[in-house]
Order: structure tokens, then sequence, then C-alpha cells
């Protein structure tokens, strides 16, 4: 069954990166080519771009089928983009010109049943990008114990009756019935919320938890802008879309960070010990015209930031 995805921030995304159209480019994420697609409309013939994601079936969608992209300047590559710097490196890529990461779950994957990521749907209880790699949602809550439940719960998901939903977790895999379906452990959330924010679904927070920690997405997030920054060359461009608060956070931050000069106090006078490597450029939010054709985009935020020179 085929699952369809309207990506978010396309063409805004696209403007934002492609400044040298014989240049070398990378999409950290896939997905289903949106933002690769447009992208390589936009190269010279000299042009390059190499994309990255962990999902086999995103793969697959690159290179199999009547979607598959042949352009000779395209390559994929079943990583993740916290590896782009490595990956790129054996294929001889030193230096690249605009790095796009768009972060979160896309609609295929949230659409399938089979892949556990939406309360919507009953299925296995897996969350996983990489589904032949890894722990899978079902098998964390199987063996950790409350306290590390109630921090995963708490930090990634925001949720505030992170306890409660653990402590549930545990009583019922106690007493010989694990949660292993999504609809399982929706309905157990449901039972230990107490109040939620109108229109959200109980489960939503819980969710997103299980999700960011299976796939280990923020410290994949910090290790990806960190290589992504290390490979640009001057005047390159990074884009960053972000879908929740905990990644927009970290991309703020990093960005906000690395835009800062490090003086040495001690020798006020002295040379920065950190030179500045980004100048942040925008933060665009999706159109209302966006919002209301794709109503999962309500949420995204682009980060945009220019490379200064080495």
């Amino acid at each position: 069954m085929a699952f369809a995805h309207t990506t978010v921030l396309l063409n805004e995304a696209i403007d934002a990166l492609v400044l040298d159209p014989a240049g070398t480019y990378v999409d950290g994420t896939f997905g289903r080519g949106g933002h690769s697609r447009l992208l390589l409309t936009r190269l010279a013939p000299a042009g390059r771009l190499f994309a990255f994601d962990k999902d086999p079936e995103a793969i697959a969608a690159a290179t199999t089928g009547d979607a598959a992209i042949t352009d000779p300047r395209f390559t994929i590559c079943h990583a993740s983009f916290a590896q782009m710097r490595d990956e790129l490196a054996e294929r001889g890529v030193e230096r690249v010109d605009g790095v796009l990461l768009d972060l979160g779950v896309s609609s295929p994957q949230i659409d399938d049943p089979a892949r556990g990521f939406s309360f919507r749907f009953d299925g296995p209880l897996d969350m996983r990008m990489d589904p032949t790699r890894g722990e899978s949602a079902a098998d964390f809550l199987a063996r950790a114990d409350e306290r590390q439940i109630t921090q995963v719960v708490r930090d990634y998901g925001e949720e505030r009756f992170a306890a409660s939903i653990s402590k549930a977790i545990v009583a019922r895999r106690t007493s010989g019935n694990p949660v292993r379906t999504t609809a399982e452990l929706a309905q157990l959330v449901a039972r230990s919320v107490k109040s939620r924010e109108p229109g959200q679904d109980p489960a939503t927070r819980t969710f997103q938890a299980l999700r960011i920690h299976v796939n280990a997405e923020l410290e994949e997030l910090e290790q990806g802008l960190s290589a992504g920054l290390a490979l640009l060359a001057p005047a390159g461009r990074l884009a960053v879309i972000s879908f929740h608060s905990l990644e927009d956070r970290i991309v703020k931050t990093f960005i906000a960070h690395e835009s800062r000069e490090e003086i040495d106090r001690r020798a006020p006078f002295a040379p920065p010990t950190r030179e500045l490597r980004l100048k942040p450029l925008a933060r665009i939010k999706p159109s209302e015209a966006e919002i209301s054709a794709n109503p999962r985009s309500r949420s995204a935020v682009l980060r945009v930031a220019e490379r200064l020179e080495a």
C-alpha cells in the first residue's frame, strides 16, 4: 500500500539553501524525496546532491519503481545524517554548499499501522525509523524500570503525568500482559492522564517521547548539526525544519552558539578563543495557505544560517 507525503516548506527551504547551482548539497532526511527532487531541478550539470535516510522504505522510494531517481548527480546513502561527514569522506567529498535537515516523522511512517508511530491506528508498537536495527518501543517498555520510563516520557514528551503513565506500564507488565501494540498503549495512557489540552489526544506526548528515545533523535540532531557545520564551505547554507519545541530549541541554541565569539575573560584583549562560524539568516513558518492544505505543517519552523569564512 502506498502512503502519500506532502513536503513541508518545500520552496522556502530550497530557495534558502541553493545559492550555487553547480555546488554540492546534502538532503539529510530524504523521506519520499520532496526536497531532493525540487533541489535537483535547481542544479546545474556540475551540481551534486547526496541524500541520507535511515528508513529502508525511503531508500526503496529513491531507488526502485516508477518514482526512482536516476539522475547521475544524485546519490542516496542508507545512513543517519549524523554520519554524513564520514559517509561523504568515503566518497571523496570534504566540503558542501548546503545542508538540509527536515526533522520528525514522514506521513508514510505515521500512516502505516505496521510502523507503530501513531495512536490513530492499531499496530505493533515499533516506532523505529530503521526497523532492521535497534530496540523497538515495545521492547524498551518490556525491560525498562519505572524510573527510566518516567524519565523518557517526562523529558522527551514534556508530559506532566509521566510518573502515573510509567507506573501503569510497569504494573501491566508485572501482571504478565506487557504493552505490545499502539492501541494498548494509547488506552493505558488515556486512563493515566487526568487532563489534556483541548483537541490533543492524551497519548500524543507519550508517543512523541518514545519515538524520540527509540531513535535517539535529539542526540543524532546534535551530531548532525556539528557534522553539517564541519562540512559547509564558506557562504554555504544550513537549513533545518523542526516540528516540536525540543528539536527547535536544539537548532536555535546551536546556531546562536556558533554565531558568537568566545572570549577568554582572563585576557579580554586577546584574540577570541573561538571565531564566529555561522550567521543566522531567517526563521520561517508555513503560510496560512500551506497550513490549510496540510495541517501537519502547522508546527513547523525553518531556521536558516550561513557559514562564515573559516
